[in-house]
């Protein structure tokens, strides 16, 4: 059974606050600039992190020795050199001393969970059946694949990573997620306490757009979109997670798009919602199964309702679409992605591309641990 710890304090937050907090002395930024570099390129020498940092050797020394010492880096070995003198030493961020523990909270009716290392590799696996289960007693869900990781975990646990559907605000709480039957949970502070862990809790499309940003190739201005229990869309800008004035950005599943159409979770009618999450076109298929093509591809003619404004407004180039691909894939995307260019192609605009994610089922959980090492360590 592993030891659990509280974040060994670069940008600590306490597991009170989503919000990267940005420490004032320069020695954190530093430290968390030699890991992010670390990160990015494993290998490096002292000498070859003070040349990429700009600082000068003394302090790169300096702060690997901390790094080391937390276990956070190690040196892996002498490196090959022309140059007479001492050998090189060099280093790479450890992926033996830590754990990072990631939930998926987004699926009608299995949760997952999994262990990952700070390099993002999975470990060990869990889920929990959600049985219909909603409100406080969806909670207790929550708690229960949370406990299972603790079990699975073998190192020290850096911390939690949760991504949630519904809106999610900067302090971890689920402010509204209709499907689930939650207003105002405290999500992030009751694991925190339950578990006496580091805890991150953020939207689940939000934490899927920062996993395809920090896993994967992406364009630095994008929209992802997340199809599962319900729909909702993460966007970057220039690399930056649009959050909006009331942590709703991307929240397009209760965009209403079919006037008095069919009823929502939430209380309205028409919202996405209603023609595009799993269990929905799952009944529409049902419903019309001698024309399935047409009933996905006319879910896809919404998705492009909803996301045509969005791409034009911010002249996105690409669009990145999550879900189970037997959905998605084929009619319902070639329909979205041709309503899109019909609606918004102008002689100045940059051609529109659209993708199913790489990430598979993954892309939830690797983002809930970007999160969790953007909110402990400084780095993505």
């Amino acid at each position: 059974m592993t030891t659990a710890t509280q974040p060994i304090g670069l940008y600590q937050n306490g597991g009170g606050s989503n919000l990267i907090q940005r420490p004032q002395d320069g020695r954190r930024v530093n430290l968390s600039l030699v890991l992010q570099s670390l990160y990015d390129e494993p290998q490096l020498t002292r000498a070859q992190l003070a040349r990429q940092t700009g600082l000068t050797k003394v302090t790169i020394s300096d702060l690997v020795s901390e790094l080391i010492d937390h276990e956070l880096v190690q040196e892996t070995g002498i490196t090959a050199g022309v140059r007479p003198g001492k050998p090189a030493v060099a280093l790479a961020v450890r992926e033996d001393s830590y754990d990072v523990l990631a939930l998926d909270l987004s699926a009608p009716a299995t949760w997952r969970g999994a262990v990952y290392s700070l390099r993002g590799h999975k470990q060990a696996e869990a889920s929990v059946e959600l049985d219909g289960r909603t409100g406080a007693d969806a909670v207790e869900a929550a708690y229960e694949l949370v406990q299972a990781l603790i079990e699975r975990s073998t190192r020290r646990i850096l911390g939690v990573g949760v991504g949630s559907p519904g809106t999610v605000d900067a302090d971890g709480m689920v402010v509204a997620a209709p499907n689930l039957d939650w207003r105002h949970v405290e999500l992030q502070k009751l694991i925190s306490r339950r578990f006496s862990l580091m805890t991150t809790v953020l939207n689940d499309a939000n934490a899927a757009v920062i996993a395809e940003s920090a896993f994967t190739d992406s364009a630095s201005d994008l929209v992802r979109v997340q199809i599962s229990r319900g729909v909702g869309a993460g966007v970057l800008l220039d690399g930056s997670l649009v959050i909006g004035n009331c942590a709703a950005g991307g929240e397009i599943g209760h965009l209403v798009i079919e006037y008095q159409g069919a009823l929502c979770a939430c209380g309205k009618r028409g919202c996405l919602e209603t023609w595009l999450s799993v269990p929905a076109l799952t009944r529409r298929l049902a419903a019309n199964a001698r024309d399935g093509v047409e009933t996905l591809a006319e879910a896809g003619r919404r998705l492009g309702m909803a996301l045509a404004p969005i791409v034009a407004t911010l002249d996105l180039p690409e669009i990145v679409v999550g879900g189970p691909q037997d959905l998605v894939k084929g009619p319902l995307m070639d329909a979205c992605l041709a309503l899109i260019i019909e609606r918004t192609h102008t002689e100045f605009r940059r051609d529109i591309s659209m993708r199913l994610s790489d990430l598979g089922d993954e892309a939830v959980l690797l983002g809930a641990v970007s999160f969790v090492l953007r909110t402990t360590l400084g780095v993505s």
